[in-house]
């Protein structure tokens, strides 16, 4: 028997609906999946591309930065998007979807370079805070600070020696001296020739000023200092035998000197970090990655950080302004000490009367003695800065168990400038030093020389003249229009930053 089935037409219209609706649902959720898969691209292509990182720049320094370059002369963002794209197509190729790229770009980059070197300042940062911590950076900041203040008095007090030119004006102010003190002499010879004519003086009395045989002569250390002043620095600072490197770079080659390549709509994404915890960290990065006197760099310049605050092109320049600012500080804090030792000041005054009464000027004691307190502390500043240029140390303030050189011995200092000078284990050592001036410079000196030193070193250890810090991305934005199952095309943004 042949069974026959039968539908109403009520059902075959909810059939056809329900139908419609699966089918709808399908097609919505086939959809959602497409473009899930197009994330899914632009993301891998995205992480893929910040995956192929300078890994010399990594090596060398602990920067990340993708070479915008693509290892030519100039940026090249068409290389880069082509790059991205390349990693993005195999992704569109999988399950049974049908995708096909329809046009992209770049919408936005970052360069190392961006925000005056923002971008690069809080790399640096973000390595030395995994490095070393922020507590490490609290403990090195409480160390660099307590230095720092009495640094900066005693630079700006040897500023203020220096400036007077008292040691420099010394021959004027002896002979403005015996000038006064011959007027004075003749002026008591003709009261004197008066007064045995007529028995009976003008009623004024002069200081008294004798023609008395001179005194015994004594050693007068002035002339001698004033004559070692006149030599180089370098030459006095400098242990016997040092060579000083002759490196010299062109400063309109490096990040300073030229214009830069900038970013594109991304610099709102970069917030500057002004804290005092960050600025040590990142000059403790400086003194990890880039060499000095006692440790000279690989390329670029040899004294890195000396660079960097001194902002000269050779080596030798740079050399010299760091003994300067040295010379200056330790100047500043002898001659304090000098002045607050009632004993010393006892020897400096009895040496200045001595000194004025053998030339027969006793108004000119004041002046040599002024000059006496600075030539000795001159002195004792040389001793001290060669010292530090020798590797060791020098306490910070002195005292009387730790003052080297003796008013007397200041005649023939040339020859005790390697005999006379000590180490102090509890002192301050040239690195020290380097701290506390990169500390007391400003926070955009400090980035822009860091940047320059780095480009220049990363140039000649990798063999690299193309390289500029401003071919490097370290952020970048991408759109892409897709379309999916020939039917809708779904634009799709995303970004990717290494920090």
């Amino acid at each position: 028997m042949v069974k026959r089935g039968s539908i109403t037409v009520f059902l075959a219209l909810i059939l056809g609906l329900i139908l419609s609706l699966l089918s709808s649902g399908l097609e919505s959720a086939r959809m959602a999946a497409a473009r899930t898969q197009i994330l899914n691209g632009m993301d891998i292509g995205l992480y893929s591309l910040f995956g192929q990182y300078n890994k010399s720049l990594l090596k060398d320094f602990d920067l990340f930065a993708v070479d915008g370059s693509c290892g030519g002369k100039e940026l090249d963002l068409a290389s880069v998007y082509d790059n991205l794209e390349s990693y993005m197509k195999p992704v569109m190729k999988q399950n049974s979807q049908k995708l096909s790229v329809q046009q992209g770009g770049i919408s936005g980059y970052l360069l190392m370079t961006d925000s005056d070197g923002e971008v690069f300042y809080q790399q640096s940062v973000q390595y030395m805070k995994e490095t070393l911590g922020n507590h490490g950076a609290k403990l090195l900041l409480n160390k660099i600070r307590d230095m720092q203040k009495k640094t900066i008095a005693a630079e700006k007090r040897g500023d203020e020696i220096e400036s007077k030119g008292t040691i420099e004006n010394y021959e004027s102010e002896m002979d403005s001296a015996q000038q006064k003190s011959q007027a004075l002499l003749e002026e008591k010879k003709k009261q004197e020739e008066q007064q045995d004519q007529s028995g009976f003086t003008d009623g004024k009395m002069l200081p008294s000023v004798t023609e008395e045989t001179p005194p015994v002569k004594v050693e007068n250390p002035i002339p001698a200092i004033r004559k070692i002043r006149w030599m180089g620095i370098l030459d006095l600072v400098l242990p016997a035998g040092t060579e000083i490197s002759n490196k010299k770079v062109k400063k309109k080659e490096l990040v300073s000197g030229r214009k830069l390549e900038t970013g594109l709509a991304m610099e709102d994404t970069v917030k500057t970090d002004g804290t005092l915890i960050s600025q040590v960290l990142y000059q403790q990065y400086l003194v990890e990655k880039l060499g000095n006197y006692m440790e000279p760099g690989k390329g670029g310049l040899s004294y890195q950080i000396e660079y960097i605050i001194g902002r000269n092109n050779s080596d030798e320049a740079n050399l010299k302004s760091i003994a300067k600012k040295l010379l200056l500080v330790r100047e500043g804090l002898n001659a304090a000490y000098i002045m607050s030792d009632s004993l010393m000041m006892a020897q400096v005054q009895a040496l200045a009367a001595a000194i004025a009464a053998s030339f027969l000027i006793p108004p000119a004691a004041v002046v040599i003695e002024g000059a006496l307190i600075l030539c000795w502390a001159f002195a004792e500043s040389i001793l001290d800065v060669r010292e530090l240029f020798a590797g060791g140390k020098v306490p910070l303030t002195k005292n009387a168990s730790n003052w080297q050189l003796s008013l007397q011995g200041m005649p023939a200092l040339v020859d005790k400038l390697d005999t006379d000078r000590q180490n102090d284990e509890k002192g301050l050592s040239y690195e020290d030093y380097l701290q506390i001036f990169l500390l007391t410079s400003s926070k955009a000196q400090k980035i822009e020389g860091g940047m320059d030193m780095i480009e220049s070193s990363f140039r000649e250890i990798e063999n690299w003249e193309e390289f500029q810090l401003d071919h490097c991305i370290t952020a970048l934005e991408a759109s892409v229009d897709v379309k999916a199952n020939g039917k809708k095309t779904y634009t799709v943004a995303r970004e990717y930053h290494y920090i």
